[in-house]
């Protein structure tokens, strides 16, 4: 096969790519150039132009290729086409990242993960789009930005500042579920291999007879579950940024494919009638007793990106995009994410992003109404009517019922407005059992530990709302971080 000859983007033939167009000066060897140097200015240009914005979270992250294969039939429960059909697979997409850190950072810190998985189904695409721990710090969506930036880089210092972080926990209490899954073990995986995906969110699981039932989603690697502690993730990060990035790239080029088995939990609608507002709030789980893993599929990531900015950094996920068989619930920050991360990629990647090579979906695509703007590599839709219920249009209505119809019971007194649902000891039930009946002796004192390094230097206020935060969750809590930070003081 001949090799491809370098050319200007739009195909003249450049005849070295490496010189510009200079006029020779009569000192020393430099020279003049000109604008009417293309290759120059194309290449200037396009340079300066080359870098789009970062994510504003979930910045840091690795990714790679593979398929979904239905091992079990919830047809039952499901009419969604990719997970119907034992044996059935469909391409998949994955992406694991960081929280808070930039794209340069660390990515073996302690931090909730991102963990994305995009299904190229038949009936298009839809994405799961969740964290490594299964609950999250707010349920009031209009406090997630806030959230965010008490995470991020303090904007005097423009450093990580823990008082910052802990002042924005202490006042909102709800966190502490999260906090508490956030300083165990389970806070730094030692491989991306390894992680646990959440989806955290309820959705709902319609039927072919449009009988619905609400579900929660989970990924659990096939691998063996392991962590780094909080001195190995520091040296490992001094050592090797990309840790992670590079042990999952190795793997999947040497073969070792990793893999994550598929279940949801499934709750009937007369139990979601006198569940509580557990239902919709994502700082709490479903327990596991009272709603057992049902397995579904397995995933397996087989193939590396041949150019991680084509392939991952330009990949957008939401949980907006869900196909037929499975829907959307009132969880508030379900539907506030329905819209902030599609507005996140248009504003990242342009309002065609869906027309790109990771988020193109692979079924028949026709929305002629939404075409034109920048970024457009489609044909556009030609001459088609751009416009509703035209008789000239080729396009003709779905079959499929729309699955956002079905609704919930709403209590006749509700009212809409800024309803805050207040912390009460509701909020500490989980924690608690988490602490006394899933964490063991060890795992017990090296999270006092982890908690207590980041008090080191916060104000002493701050330091005893965090200690009067967590006492509510198990008054040993507070006076082992107590003792262990009058113990650091002392060093």
């Amino acid at each position: 096969m001949p090799k491809p000859v370098f050319t200007l983007a739009e195909g003249q033939p450049v005849a070295d790519p490496s010189v510009s167009t200079t006029l020779p000066t009569t000192i020393g060897s430099g020279g003049l150039t000109t604008l009417g140097d293309t290759l120059l200015i194309e290449t200037l240009t396009h340079f300066n132009r080359e870098r789009i914005p970062e994510r504003v979270v979930h910045a840091k992250a690795a990714g790679a290729w593979g398929e979904f294969e239905v091992t079990s039939d919830i047809s039952s429960l499901t009419s969604a086409k990719f997970l119907n059909g034992v044996g059935k697979k469909t391409p998949v997409l994955f992406r694991l990242s960081t929280t808070g850190g930039e794209k340069g950072s660390a990515d073996t810190v302690r931090d909730v993960r991102g963990f994305s998985v995009k299904f190229f189904t038949e009936d298009g695409n839809h994405d799961i789009v969740g964290n490594h721990v299964p609950v999250f710090f707010v349920r009031d969506p209009v406090r997630f930005p806030s959230l965010n930036r008490s995470h991020k880089r303090h904007p005097a210092t423009n450093r990580p500042d823990w008082t910052m972080f802990w002042d924005f926990h202490v006042n909102q209490p709800e966190s502490v579920h999260a906090l508490v899954h956030l300083f165990g073990s389970r806070g730094i995986p030692d491989s991306i291999r390894r992680v646990t995906g959440f989806g955290v969110h309820t959705f709902k699981m319609v039927a072919a007879d449009g009988r619905f039932r609400y579900c929660k989603f989970h990924f659990r690697p096939t691998q063996n579950i392991t962590h780094f502690s909080g001195q190995e993730a520091t040296r490992v990060a001094g050592a090797n940024a990309d840790f992670h990035t590079q042990d999952l790239w190795d793997a999947i080029s040497g073969g070792q494919f990793p893999t994550w088995k598929l279940y949801v939990q499934v709750m009937e609608l007369e139990q979601a009638e006198t569940y509580g507002r557990a239902l919709f709030d994502i700082t709490k789980v479903w327990p596991h007793k009272d709603f057992p893993l049902i397995e579904v599929g397995q995933m397996t990531l087989n193939k590396n990106p041949e150019n991680y900015f084509a392939e991952i950094e330009q990949a957008a996920f939401s949980p907006s995009n869900m196909v037929p068989g499975i829907a959307m619930t009132p969880d508030p920050m379900l539907q506030a994410r329905m819209f902030a991360y599609p507005d996140a990629q248009r504003y990242r990647l342009g309002v065609n992003y869906t027309q790109l090579p990771p988020n193109r979906a692979i079924c028949p695509v026709y929305a002629p109404y939404e075409r034109d703007g920048m970024g457009t590599v489609t044909r556009n839709y030609g001459g088609d009517p751009n416009y509703v219920r035209s008789t000239l249009s080729p396009g003709v209505p779905s079959q499929v019922v729309s699955d956002v119809r079905h609704t919930e019971r709403i209590a006749h007194n509700a009212i809409l407005g800024q309803n805050e649902i207040l912390v009460d000891d509701e909020d500490y039930v989980q924690p608690r059992e988490l602490w006394n009946r899933v964490f063991d002796e060890t795992e017990k004192r090296q999270w006092v530990a982890n908690v207590s390094e980041t008090l080191e230097s916060v104000p002493a206020q701050l330091k005893e709302a965090v200690i009067a935060m967590f006492s509510k969750v198990d008054p040993r809590i507070g006076q082992l971080i107590d003792a262990k930070t009058k113990n650091s003081s002392h060093l």
